[in-house]
């Protein structure tokens, strides 16, 4: 039996905004149905994978594929074939609800047949049934972003590209967000750039971009346990130096922001004696989390929302 197409297949991607290197040599392969968190730092190169999956902006170098179909060759059968939804939702505030997912039904080329179903479908999926009649423009942010991800998952597409849609709601409003997402899980793969780990721990894998490239690949459950049992932490006035000498004892660590991040099996047993040290201020330890891994991976701890 052939193997099933990948939603998304890139190999060796690399693209340049003039001197700045936004992606060099990204390998990722997103697989039919699956959900995949994209993580990163600012300028990790996140949306320019995202914006060249949609054929939005054409790679420098590689090759991108969705369903089988190259994104430069068959730009026209990629688009059928994505949705997309941004930070920012691409609707017409004049058009009603309804309106505006009957236009994007014909931007995507929904059979005629199927097009008041589909609609209704999607009306009912995000909870926007009763305000089909209303303008666009007159909806709240929370609002917006259901209609905008019931315009974007309104043609079935075999790829959800997804560049931080959440950003700037409530917590109810994310919950409600990700709801519909669940729902349309066996619709087609979902990859979705997102700085919020509780929205990584939701996918399938989670990959890590840092300076255009891929630092960690894997389940939320693996890339944690790669950390081992425990994430010990220590505060310290100079983390940088406090990393060098436990270096020279022995112990690996490493600075991240104003504390230290040590990685031992034996980290438990560690506390007291490390703790006891005059340039420690203060000690944690907890079992490993994605902040964690993205930490430890970037270099950096994540942002805050």
């Amino acid at each position: 039996m052939a193997e099933p197409v990948a939603a998304l297949d890139a190999r060796d991607l690399s693209h340049r905004f003039g001197p700045v290197r936004a992606l060099a040599g990204v390998d990722l392969a997103v697989a039919p149905t699956e959900r995949v968190a994209l993580l990163g730092p600012n300028g990790s190169g996140k949306t320019t994978l995202l914006r060249i999956a949609s054929t939005r902006l054409a790679p420098e170098a590689g090759r991108v594929a969705v369903a089988g179909h190259d994104v430069e060759t068959e730009p026209d059968a990629v688009r059928r074939r994505v949705g997309v939804v941004f930070q920012s939702p691409a609707l017409d505030g004049a058009l009603t609800v309804r309106e505006a997912l009957r236009f994007q039904a014909a931007l995507v080329r929904v059979p005629r047949a199927e097009l008041s179903l589909r609609v209704d479908v999607a009306l009912a999926d995000a909870g926007l049934t009763d305000r089909a009649s209303d303008r666009v423009g007159t909806l709240s942010g929370g609002l917006l972003r259901r209609l905008d991800l019931a315009r974007g998952l309104l043609h079935r597409p075999a790829l959800a590209l997804l560049d931080e849609p959440t950003t700037g709601l409530d917590p109810l409003a994310r919950d409600t967000f990700w709801s519909v997402l669940d729902r349309r899980r066996a619709d087609g793969a979902q990859l979705i750039a997102t700085h919020l780990m509780d929205e990584a721990a939701r996918c399938d894998r989670v990959v890590i971009l840092d300076r255009g490239r891929v630092v960690a690949d894997g389940t939320p459950q693996a890339l944690t346990a790669a950390l081992g049992p425990d994430a010990l932490w220590l505060e310290a006035e100079d983390p940088a130096t406090l990393a060098s000498a436990l270096a020279t004892e022995g112990l690996p660590g490493r600075a991240i922001g104003d504390r230290v991040l040590v990685q031992s099996p034996r980290a438990r047993d560690l506390v007291a004696d490390l703790y006891a040290r005059p340039d420690v201020r203060g000690v944690s330890i907890q079992p490993p989390t994605l902040a964690d891994v993205f930490a430890a991976r970037v270099g950096q701890p994540p942002a805050t929302p």
